[in-house]
């Protein structure tokens, strides 16, 4: 868990509060409120990194509620996610509202706790920037934060800097600018291939350098179509047998995901099992 990452959820429905503080529990440091007002409160007391809020609540919603927080200064800095039905969404709040991510309820239990966790992996990425030490290279463990949530804080976040693994021996050097990879190596290879090779890794250490640069560009895919095409490879090589997938040539492989906003989240197959709907 995220000691030192704070997050405040607000929401009048007991079940969706219990629910979301459950599975949320385990990536940051949880309090919760069953009211704006009471949030509002608990949130001048100790400011949160992070508020998950609903939108439709009695009283003061979440919309005033976030509008009242970063009106002052003290308490201003901190990100947001409004959930919200899609009429509300389309006809009451839009990107001025400062919603880092909009719910739309009714939602899958997993895939609220997917989208809140890239947010809270991009949150934590941006908290170890700033405590880096005086060479400015943040340094951390695969353990807490895998590669591919690495990837996608680093895509969320429009980074531009130079990633390096290692893991048992093996160096993995990927470049980033504005949140796409541009250059990737390991080894003999480069480009996508390199970052296929890597996406399996759940230990070792990494290295961000954001003076890091490279003038080289050897990817094909763009970031969310490298993380995609990876899982796939390694969906396949897991039902053929466990064996190291192999790249998909480049002429062969799927054209960038364009049309995927930055925030949407790589789905896995683990997805597909039975989940919680909630609303209210």
């Amino acid at each position: 868990m995220a000691d030192n990452l704070k997050l405040l959820l607000v929401d009048d429905n007991p079940m969706v509060l219990a629910m979301l503080q459950q599975a949320l529990s385990s990536l940051a440091r949880v309090t919760t409120a069953t009211d704006a007002a009471d949030a509002l409160l608990k949130a001048v007391d100790d400011v949160p990194d992070l508020l998950v809020c609903d939108y439709r609540m009695p009283g003061m919603d979440g919309r005033q509620l976030v509008e009242k927080l970063k009106s002052r200064p003290a308490t201003a800095n901190f990100s947001t996610v409004l959930m919200a039905n899609k009429a509300d969404i389309a006809e009451r709040l839009s990107p001025q509202d400062a919603a880092d991510d909009y719910l739309e309820k009714p939602f899958f239990l997993k895939d609220a706790t997917r989208r809140i966790k890239r947010l809270i992996d991009r949150i934590a990425l941006e908290k170890m920037a700033k405590t880096a030490p005086s060479d400015g290279v943040v340094r951390g463990n695969l353990s807490q934060m895998n590669v591919i949530d690495l990837m996608q804080s680093l895509e969320m976040g429009r980074k531009s800097c130079q990633l390096s693994l290692s893991n048992e021996g093996d160096k993995c050097e990927v470049f980033f600018v504005e949140g796409q990879v541009k250059h990737a190596t390991y080894g003999s290879l480069v480009g996508d291939e390199a970052v296929f090779k890597v996406l399996r890794w759940t230990g070792g250490n990494f290295q961000l350098n954001f003076e890091g640069k490279t003038d080289q560009e050897t990817t094909k895919l763009n970031t969310q179509g490298l993380l995609m095409e990876g899982l796939r490879l390694l969906d396949e090589s897991s039902r053929e047998g466990g064996g190291e997938p192999e790249p998909a040539p480049a002429e062969t492989a799927p054209a960038p995901v364009a049309a995927a906003a930055p925030s949407a989240p790589v789905r896995r197959k683990k997805d597909e099992e039975e989940d919680v709907l909630l609303d209210g």
